[in-house]
């Protein structure tokens, strides 16, 4: 071999690639953070991480359009007449109370 020449540097770099690969397939089989081209790490959960983030966000819109809607029937049954109905008549119920007690309001 001509220690010299082309071939050898090249075979550097093949061996020098094939490491690498080699390097980064292991390290993705056993889960942890590959390296990118610049020498920084990629995780391998961001996927799953965002994944989740999507389930609890879609959970949490759910959940706001239902008290979005109890919030509506709350302010339906205020805002009706029914409403002012049933405190006068809870309202009359508690009279009988106020009567026998001696305080009649005056």
């Amino acid at each position: 071999m001509n220690w010299a020449g082309p071939e050898f540097i090249i075979a550097i770099v093949a061996i020098s690639t094939g490491g690498w690969i080699i390097n980064n397939w292991i390290r993705a089989r056993h889960g942890y953070a590959l390296e990118d081209e610049w020498g920084g790490k990629t995780r391998r959960d961001a996927d799953e991480a965002a994944q989740a983030l999507q389930t609890e966000n879609s959970k949490l819109r759910q959940d706001v359009g239902e008290l979005e809607n109890r919030m509506r029937v709350l302010e339906r049954i205020v805002s009706d007449r029914g409403f002012d109905i049933a405190n006068q008549i809870e309202s009359l119920r508690d009279a009988p109370a106020r009567i026998a007690s001696g305080s009649n309001g005056k």
